[in-house]
């Protein structure tokens, strides 16, 4: 019975989110129903001590990851900077490279430092031109941009500033260039299978005599390249916040040491810098980026930056709260006794590294998000993985880049949010689209397990 409950306090949550309705709020009532069914008497202070406090705490740690993300978005889009990025890829590679154009524009947005959401709506316009002239069916832009934002620079690149390579440095301790090779061989795999796929789709439909499609939603008005900033200069925020994010990963831990202590009349705050550094250097990092926007584009970016920046904002919000509140669920489910049975059932499974793997991704996929699934899978198991690291003698960086591609896995199920907007935003439904995100979202968890076999063959990290 107490497995039952907690399968069912999942189900409910996931289907909620599956038909739209918000995570905010059903989050709460998913994990205190599962609490009411064990011990009526345990929901008040599960709900205050349990719940808010894991997920005011995920939101300390993480929420200024969240808005300067979305900030230094907004400031890319405001500039042009987006769109001159996008027209110079597209010249460079030509309109008839549709496919690899616009992974490659959503892959260098996200990997530096863009928000995933920002990069659906910068992109999806001139993907829809791409396709429209290309005669390429415009159900495969769904795909192509969760292959370029939601796949290897989203969690698989050594230092991508997005939360999922952020969220494991707090519990290992590393820094978000943990295990580089195993992200570099994790990330070349994804974009070659996803590619090869996508390309033969497009063939197949090519010889059917499969068109772009009439009769769509949502179609963009026609992209005009007029006006538009120098890409070289474009670029160089992107540069900006790389650079600064390795050079403060090694600068911080130098500054501060491990430990840092402020005395504030008789009161000492102590703080572990070991646990924050990596999430410093990418707000730093961000910070950094906004500024260099600032500088190269402050005329177009001042004038619609009250506007835009309320926007960045209120996105922030609402993403960072929606996977505090998963991460809140998290923390009461973890609690109960018949996760104990989830637990061992995991826990069943012998090498450490393919066992933090299927957690991990399990659990993105049960919630529907690769952040607040690896939160839930590293909160309640950190300690264990952190035990079997050093029984089998395994770095922690190799959890760290196992942990963060697990993540991105199986996140992309239907019910995933970014998934939900993405098919939103290009007009498109599950039943149109959703079959070749999902061989995406296939490739992105095979990835994985392709990291975990060189690790264990070669040794290399």
């Amino acid at each position: 019975m107490d497995l039952l409950i907690v399968l069912g306090a999942l189900a409910f949550l996931m289907l909620v989110a599956y038909r739209g309705y918000s995570v905010i709020l059903f989050a709460p009532i998913a994990a205190l129903g599962a609490v009411l069914l064990t011990d009526p008497s345990l929901v008040p202070p599960m709900f205050s001590s349990v719940f808010m406090e894991k997920m005011v705490g995920f939101i300390k740690n993480y929420f200024p990851v969240f808005m300067l993300g979305a900030v230094f978005g907004k400031v890319i889009e405001l500039s042009g900077f987006s769109k001159s990025i996008v027209a110079a890829v597209i010249g460079v590679l030509g309109r008839d490279r549709a496919v690899l154009s616009i992974v490659i524009v959503c892959a260098i947005l996200t990997y530096g430092g863009v928000s995933l959401f920002v990069v659906v709506f910068a992109v999806y316009p001139f993907a829809a031109e791409m396709f429209r002239a290309g005669d390429i069916p415009k159900r495969l832009i769904p795909a192509t941009i969760a292959l370029g934002a939601f796949s290897f620079t989203m969690d698989a690149l050594p230092g991508t500033p997005q939360i999922q390579n952020i969220i494991p440095t707090t519990f290992f301790n590393t820094t978000t260039w943990a295990a580089p090779v195993l992200g570099i061989i994790g990330s070349i795999f994804v974009l070659v299978v996803g590619l090869t796929y996508i390309e033969s789709r497009r063939k197949a439909a090519q010889r059917r005599g499969e068109g772009y499609g009439t009769e769509l939603l949502n179609e963009p008005e026609p992209f005009e390249d007029k006006d538009l900033p120098n890409p070289w200069i474009a670029m160089l925020p992107l540069v900006v916040v790389g650079i600064a994010n390795f050079v403060l990963t090694f600068v911080i831990p130098r500054a501060y040491g491990a430990r840092h202590e402020i005395t504030l009349g008789s009161h000492p705050i102590v703080t572990q810098v070991g646990s924050v550094a990596a999430i410093w250097a990418v707000e730093g990092a961000l910070l950094l980026g906004i500024l260099a926007v600032f500088v190269f584009a402050w005329r177009p970016v001042l004038g619609r930056f009250a506007d835009g920046s309320k926007a960045a904002v209120a996105g922030a919000l609402l993403a960072s709260l929606n996977t505090a509140s998963e991460y809140g669920f998290g923390g009461v489910i973890a609690l109960l006794p018949g996760f104990k049975s989830v637990s061992a059932l995991l826990s069943s499974i012998p090498n450490p590294l393919v066992n933090e793997a299927v957690t991990v991704t399990v659990l993105a996929g049960i919630t529907g998000s690769a952040s607040g699934g690896m939160s839930i899978a590293l909160a309640t198991m950190s300690d264990t993985f952190i035990a079997a690291a050093k029984e089998a003698n395994i770095p922690l960086e190799v959890f760290h880049r196992v942990a963060a591609m697990a993540s991105g896995g199986m996140d992309t199920l239907p019910h995933n949010g970014a998934v939900i907007t993405l098919l939103a935003v290009t007009g498109l439904t599950h039943r149109q689209a959703y079959k070749d995100v999902f061989v995406i979202t296939m490739t992105k968890t095979a990835a994985v397990f392709v990291a975990i076999g060189v690790f264990y063959l070669t040794g290399i990290y």
